[in-house]
């Protein structure tokens, strides 16, 4: 299985992926939760997480961190591209992790899913992350 399909999303997330990514483009702010129109506001905790929702931002220098919460929703992991309107795909995950590409996920139960990948991608120490320190231990040993 590739992983290039993205999760569904409701209407609601799509509404609130098009504010967070054009308030992203027209001035490099984030998605303040509080800030959404009222319709869009359901979560009860507003005082915490207010940057819920969250651009993937492909003109930054850094890669966006990858965390396991990603197999819960794919808010804080919305595609920079407007015209695309939803949330990154596992591959993608995977690349900012720096997976190869040929890396094949499996999952406990034998059948290929997209949480068990997300989750090992979210749960993974960064690839070229893990040889640099292999790297530097192997020196030292």
């Amino acid at each position: 299985m590739t992983w290039h399909q993205a999760r569904p999303n409701t209407e609601q997330d799509l509404e609130i992926y098009r504010i967070a990514v054009d308030l992203w483009n027209r001035q490099k702010t984030r998605l303040n939760y509080n800030l959404l129109p009222d319709h869009l506001k359901t979560h009860r905790q507003r005082r915490a997480f207010l940057d819920r929702f969250k651009v993937v931002a492909a003109d930054l220098p850094l890669s966006h961190t990858v965390v396991a919460h990603i197999a819960k929703d794919g808010h804080y992991y919305i595609h920079p591209d407007i015209a695309q309107n939803r949330s990154i795909t596992p591959r993608e995950a995977a690349r900012l992790q720096t997976f190869p590409d040929d890396y094949y996920f499996e999952s406990s139960s034998g059948v290929p899913g997209r949480t068990p990948a997300f989750r090992q991608i979210g749960n993974a120490v960064p690839v070229l992350l893990a040889r640099k320190i292999a790297g530097k231990l192997q020196e030292v040993w």
